[in-house]
């Protein structure tokens, strides 16, 4: 039996992340391991439940084994979030496919191919020095180069990801399994065919009205203490107040004198809207700067992200998960229990599982109503 992998957030699972899970298990007639992120998500903001509801409901609805992606990864960009996905993927020893959802499967290797040319790279190069971000520098490019068609591609926040999956795969032996979206476009506010986008649902949740018809199955209690990044407002404030320029020059994703742009509204917003606003310029996308400021609040430094991931931490399985962890190959360290996998790590893997532990800590405060810190020692792998 091999491992079908899908890189996700699930935040929160929907029919459409249904879909995808059993449309990989039809595919590849594999189990389905979920590479999930915790507790913060890539778009800069805190996830809508826990990590530990989230890998539950993934269980219960087609995943077999649930493993963590670091926190340090699953709040970089779409490039480090994937490739560290990849790489965990490739760590299981007995994965052989990584599936995910986009809008054009038939274009995607069209895509990646042109993106791998030195004639794009070159114009994206000429165009962000014309003061475009590099998701507009990179559509434009193809757009120039070659033709409105891949342009197209990389205008769905899906086929960004799904492109950073394919180049990543390319260092492994894993295949790639493109799996037509369907329902709801990313981030729409629109319901189509029954379905709705996460951020819709989030949205839904957060307003306490319901939400039931877009989601499987759950207990009332699933969602019952959502959190939001607003709740954090001050504490993020405090810390970024408490840095100096070159502290936050340290953050990722910082360049071009950000540091002094950050240092200097610090001190004078006092609320994130107008602390976004003040850095906002046309070459920083909203979702770079508060993938910034979630660094700065749970220490995350540049470097960390370039380093490759140095464990995994087993957050769920079934009875078919069971079988696969006894198949996973020792690439690198399999955490199940968290004291005792904690203390076996190297101190480069510590400092990269300690931001785990802040994470998971500093969202407890984030919840509707607060909770006590150390849930990831208290909280056992889910077995189901």
């Amino acid at each position: 039996m091999g491992i079908s992998a899908v890189i996700c957030e699930l935040n929160p699972l929907h029919k459409g992340h249904i879909y995808l899970f059993n449309k990989l298990r039809e595919q590849t007639e594999n189990a389905v391991c979920a590479i999930m992120s915790g507790s913060f998500t890539q778009r800069g903001d805190v996830a809508i439940t826990n990590k530990f509801t989230r890998a539950r409901l993934a269980i219960e609805n087609g995943a077999d084994l649930v493993i963590e992606l670091p926190t340090v990864y699953a709040v970089s960009s779409a490039q480090n979030f994937a490739g560290a996905g990849v790489q965990i993927a490739a760590a299981l020893g007995c994965c052989d496919v990584l599936g995910f959802g986009c809008e054009n499967p038939e274009l995607l290797e069209r895509t990646s191919a042109a993106m791998s040319e030195g004639r794009f790279e070159n114009a994206v190069r000429d165009n962000m020095k014309s003061g475009m971000y590099y998701p507009q520098a990179v559509e434009q490019a193809l757009r120039n180069e070659y033709s409105d068609e891949l342009a197209d591609v990389v205008s769905q926040p899906n086929n960004i990801l799904a492109l950073e999956y394919i180049k990543a795969l390319n260092d492994t032996a894993l295949m790639p399994c493109p799996i037509q979206r369907t329902g709801a476009a990313h981030d729409s506010e629109a319901v189509k065919d029954g379905t709705a986008s996460a951020s819709y649902i989030r949205g839904l949740i957060l307003q306490k009205n319901n939400f039931s018809e877009f989601v499987p199955v759950f207990s009332e209690s699933d969602f019952s203490n959502p959190a939001e990044i607003g709740r954090l407002e001050t504490a993020i404030l405090y810390k970024l107040r408490m840095m100096t320029a070159d502290e936050i020059k340290k953050l990722p994703d910082i360049s071009e004198g950000l540091e002094n742009r950050f240092f200097e509204a610090a001190r004078s917003a006092c609320s994130l809207k107008e602390l976004l606003d003040s850095v906002k310029t046309k070459r920083y996308t909203h979702a770079r700067l508060r993938r910034i400021i979630i660094s700065a609040l749970l220490g995350i430094e540049a470097d960390m992200a370039k380093t490759h991931v140095p464990y995994l931490r087993v957050l769920a399985f079934n009875k078919t998960g069971a079988e696969l962890l006894g198949k996973i190959g020792g690439k690198l360290p399999l955490i199940t229990n968290v004291s005792d996998g904690y203390r076996k790590l190297t101190d480069e893997a510590r400092r990269i599982f300690d931001v785990d532990l802040r994470a998971t800590d500093i969202y407890s405060l984030a919840t509707q109503t607060p909770q006590k810190c150390g849930r990831d020692f208290t909280e056992g792998v889910i077995k189901l």
